[in-house]
């Protein structure tokens, strides 16, 4: 048994890596294995789709970042299902925010990821901290679903009041193939996948460049709350980054990338970076970690 395998599981997708002696040989993309969102038996569905793709066997050991992996019995239940698959596999489980440090190939900085949802983790030295990931109920300020959010309220509320329609609730209404702002309201209880409002958060973005205020109102919530978590988590650790982001929303978004920078820079954090790899690179080094560190232990 020599190969290892990282997985990275999202919200949308899980992705695979498998490696024979430092050298990448499979890498493969699923559905997603995430039990809070898919349940467990889509879940297993998807963990076999993406075994069988990189080809499991003789696999030594896995490292599994997940979204949502935030307590000890989450970790456990995913724990779970991989030993049903990989039985004879050393099998480690991650919040998937520790998988950017490791792919950035640093051992002590913070991740923050602003995609569909938001989150910041950080370590320094042998301490760790963690700030958000609440999910969409009760937090994600800052992510692309948070932002779709936001501006749907924004245009309807301008219903509320009697006021014509302004740019933002026009193209809200023009991406969801709807014929007026109104009709939003209806759209949006009618499709829940955060999936599909994160993917328009960029329409807020456009008109925030152009000029609009309602629009560049969101931005700047934005950037405030994804400001905050790193914050929170420098703060505690007293340790100031580097930061490594991650996520369609900040990658993708080059005013939030700007502005947010600015923001951080007053605070005291100076080194942003944007993750230039997959982070399920990342799941790939610690799996290896985990081999090199039992294969020390039997040396011994």
């Amino acid at each position: 048994m020599t190969g290892v395998l990282g997985l990275d599981i999202g919200g949308s997708k899980t992705m695979a890596l498998r490696a024979e002696d430092g050298v990448v040989v499979a890498q493969a993309r699923a559905g997603s294995a995430n039990l809070a969102s898919a349940g467990v038996q889509e879940a297993g569905r998807q963990l076999d789709l993406v075994l069988q793709r990189v080809d499991g066997y003789g696999v030594r050991a896995v490292c599994a970042g997940a979204a949502g992996a935030d307590t000890p019995e989450g970790r456990a239940r995913l724990r779970d299902l991989l030993a049903e698959r990989l039985p004879d596999a050393m099998i480690h489980v991650v919040h998937d925010s520790e998988l950017l440090l490791a792919a950035a190939g640093l051992d002590d900085g913070v991740a923050l990821i602003s995609g569909t949802g938001s989150v910041a983790w950080g370590r320094h030295g042998d301490r760790s901290v963690r700030a958000g990931g609440w999910g969409y109920l009760l937090g994600d300020q800052g992510s692309g679903y948070w932002v779709a959010r936001e501006a749907v309220c924004r245009a309807l509320a301008r219903v509320d009041r009697g006021l014509p329609e302004d740019a933002l609730g026009r193209a809200l209404a023009a991406e969801c193939g709807l014929r007026s702002t109104e009709q939003l309201l209806d759209h949006f209880y009618n499709h829940t996948d955060r999936r599909y409002w994160a993917r328009r958060a960029r329409i807020v973005f456009e008109l925030a460049e152009a000029g609009d205020p309602s629009c560049r109102g969101i931005v700047d919530e934005a950037v405030a709350a994804l400001a905050e978590l790193v914050e929170t988590v420098t703060g505690r650790l007293s340790f100031a980054g580097p930061v490594i982001a991650a996520g369609g929303l900040v990658v993708h978004q080059p005013l939030l990338q700007r502005e947010l920078r600015r923001t951080l820079a007053e605070c005291g954090v100076h080194d942003l970076r944007m993750l230039d790899t997959d982070p399920v690179s990342g799941a790939l080094r610690l799996a290896q970690r985990l081999a090199d560190r039992t294969s020390h232990r039997l040396e011994e």
